[in-house]
């Protein structure tokens, strides 16, 4: 029997870590899931993982709305660290920082295989369809990122307060910064990031939900 590590990334559940679950693990609305989930495009039984030998395979139990892993509609699914699984509006991490951190240091080289890629502009022919982004049920990645008002900063703050929160931003901006720099843009206006620093931006994504839970639910044991 194996363990598996979900982290959900977004959704009403974001900030939710589910460590070393004993498989086979079911995820849905309903109460007697493993994990469920506070979605209401989720079904009420809408996934299993369980393990087959030393893998780990996702079934989709004929959800209303489906299942993605990394931006595929799928039905049976043979899971990896560091995929991203979709349950209606929650996006879903497999795996430990640890389990992504070794498969990547597996990978034998860091050229074109395994680079994921998502559109600057949407096009006409791409707004129809969602399966090309993760985020897509949600809004587009691009104004998910970039279309947003800034929100101001907190007043009234203590110097260590403020000392923190600076502390905080500049790692998050240093280490955004060094992944801008390793993207590639072709011709056509695609921008591409290799496996390993997309499974970085993902693990940032991961941080800033679990601190935005804490924050939420300052007296949470979790």
């Amino acid at each position: 029997m194996m363990r598996v590590t979900l982290r959900v990334l977004d959704g009403a559940d974001r900030g939710q870590n589910f460590d070393s679950v004993d498989t086979p693990v079911t995820i849905g609305r309903e109460e007697g899931n493993v994990i469920q989930l506070n979605d209401e495009r989720v079904s009420r039984f809408h996934v299993k993982i369980q393990s087959d030998g030393d893998r780990l395979v996702l079934t989709d139990l004929e959800s209303t709305n489906g299942t993605r892993v990394n931006g595929e509609d799928v039905r049976l699914r043979v899971l990896k660290y560091g995929d991203l699984i979709q349950l209606g509006r929650t996006l879903v991490l497999v795996g430990s920082r640890e389990q992504i951190e070794q498969r990547l240091a597996e990978l034998p080289s860091q050229d074109s295989k395994g680079w994921f890629w998502f559109r600057r502009n949407r096009s006409a022919e791409d707004s129809s369809s969602e399966s090309s982004n993760p985020w897509a049920e949600t809004e587009n990645l691009q104004d998910y990122l970039f279309n947003h008002e800034t929100p101001e900063l907190p007043d009234d703050m203590t110097a260590t307060q403020a000392a923190q929160l600076a502390e905080l931003l500049d790692y998050l901006r240093l280490r955004i910064r060094g992944l801008i720099a390793t993207a590639k843009e072709d011709k056509s206006g695609h921008v591409t990031l290799g496996a390993v620093p997309w499974q970085k931006l993902l693990d940032v994504n991961s941080r800033l939900a679990e601190m935005v839970r804490r924050i939420g639910e300052p007296d949470s044991d979790h």
